[in-house]
């Protein structure tokens, strides 16, 4: 494959035009085998040479000359604020969320079915990106990033939002417990749940999440609508992967940051 970034896919939000961002996806990059294209996960297995080289092609795709920036995510609904001096690589933070009001970074998150969602208050100058699978989701991910943003003097009313690629409702099949749980939580949750096969139902993750972020007060919230399942071509999925019975599979990113 070619040297340089001309093949890296970059899906952006209307929301956040004007902003450098982009929710990538597998096309474009340089690894090999069952996680093939643009992997940027550590833990794939996949050679850190080739991870470090796909980094850098999705940085240099967003912001040339900015500095990548992320977290050893856990699933959690912890949001770290990236200062003037940003940790190493390999001293990551355990978070699941990152907001800076710092010009020149980038902010990344890793997905493969779980929902990226980048957030900017353009007018005060800040930033941030959070990790929301289910758990994350359900803990309150998406409100923590928006209470850090404030933090750094961003208002609710004045953030915009976008959830990236994620696996969708036809895609995402899980059991009565599964839904019981959001349920228990919230009654009105069972909105986001679909029928399905018997003991099942399709749960809407994208809906739900894009929900969280609206009852949290931000002004604007864009869902792109990708699914990550059905397009093996385009995005990694953890779920694909293991329904293929893969012994591994890849990490796409997602990025945003203030030029």
């Amino acid at each position: 494959m070619a040297d340089g970034t001309e093949s890296v896919e970059v899906n952006r939000a209307q929301a956040l035009e004007g902003l450098p961002h982009g929710f990538l996806g597998r096309r474009g990059g340089v690894s090999k085998g069952e996680v093939a294209g643009l992997n940027v996960g550590h833990g794939s297995g996949d050679d850190p040479a080739l991870i470090a080289e796909n980094r850098r092609r999705a940085a240099e795709a967003v912001l040339p000359g900015a500095r990548l920036v992320t977290v050893y995510q856990v699933h959690s609904a912890d949001c770290v604020t990236v200062g003037a001096n940003p940790w190493l690589e390999s001293d990551r933070p355990h978070a699941d969320a990152l907001v800076t009001d710092r010009p020149g970074l980038l902010l990344g998150i890793l997905t493969a079915d779980c929902a990226p969602v980048l957030l900017a208050d353009r007018a005060a100058g800040v930033v941030g990106a959070a990790h929301a699978g289910w758990k994350g989701a359900i803990g309150g991910v998406t409100d923590c990033t928006v209470e850090a943003m404030e933090k750094l003097g961003a208002s609710a009313s004045n953030i915009v939002a976008a959830v990236g690629p994620c696996i969708a409702g036809p895609s995402y099949e899980v059991d009565e417990a599964f839904r019981d749980r959001f349920c228990a939580a919230d009654g009105a949750n069972a909105g986001f749940f679909a029928e399905g096969r018997e003991g099942h139902c399709q749960f809407d993750l994208e809906a739900y999440v894009a929900a969280r972020i609206a009852a949290a007060g931000v002004a604007s919230v864009e869902r792109l609508g990708l699914d990550t399942y059905p397009q093996s071509n385009r995005f990694f999925s953890f779920r694909r992967a293991t329904h293929r019975g893969e012994a591994s599979y890849g990490r796409q990113i997602s990025l945003i940051g203030l030029g």
